[in-house]
């Protein structure tokens, strides 16, 4: 059975990763939180939660993880050596990773988005652009690149079609989750006027 991770930091973008936790976890896709170095973490917007454990060399064992965004959680990330090296590895096993917002930054510093095709929220673009020139950034909600093995996208409201994405990349049908959860519903009808 596939697993996926989501690795958080104090700063992250509560809704961003808790949105991925809850529609994985909803088609049964087991889905563990991990704190980047503590069980405890603090949101960018003063919510407390707990994860399930805490960063470890298991981060090679997972079909795919994920990044929220929030930008201190994205500059921790990005930060942190241990996590580089394991993406890294990922990456060199062909394994999925996906991040959204403003952690694309760490994806462009472990080198992983070399050639790919990506996106983020806008103000980190120019920055991941000149780190990676031979990548492609994509001005949509979610980017999903399956020669480089990557998921992307834009910010809070962009985190339900990310989570979406996921789910769907780890092999499973969304359709009937979207439909109770009224996500389709949203999609179709957000830009009417």
């Amino acid at each position: 059975m596939v697993k996926a991770a989501i690795v958080f930091s104090d700063g992250c973008e509560e809704v961003e990763g808790l949105s991925q936790v809850d529609v994985l976890r909803r088609l049964d896709i087991p889905c563990d939180m991990i704190g980047l170095t503590s069980k405890t973490i603090r949101g960018g917007h003063g919510i407390v939660f707990e994860c399930d454990k805490t960063l470890d060399d298991s981060l090679l064992d997972y079909d795919l993880v994920s990044f929220p965004g929030g930008a201190p959680n994205a500059h921790h990330l990005r930060d942190s050596v241990k996590l580089g090296e394991l993406m890294a590895e990922r990456h060199r096993q062909g394994k999925w990773d996906a991040a959204m917002c403003a952690s694309p930054i760490a994806l462009s510093k472990y080198g992983l988005l070399e050639q790919a095709n990506w996106t983020s929220h806008p103000d980190f673009k120019a920055q991941v652009q000149s780190e990676n020139p031979s990548s492609h950034y994509m001005d949509t909600p979610v980017v999903v690149d399956a020669e480089h093995k990557l998921i992307t996208s834009r910010g809070p409201a962009t985190s339900w079609a990310f989570a979406y994405a996921i789910a769907r990349v780890l092999g499973k049908d969304t359709e009937d989750l979207e439909e109770a959860m009224q996500y389709n519903y949203l999609r179709d009808h957000i830009n009417l006027d």
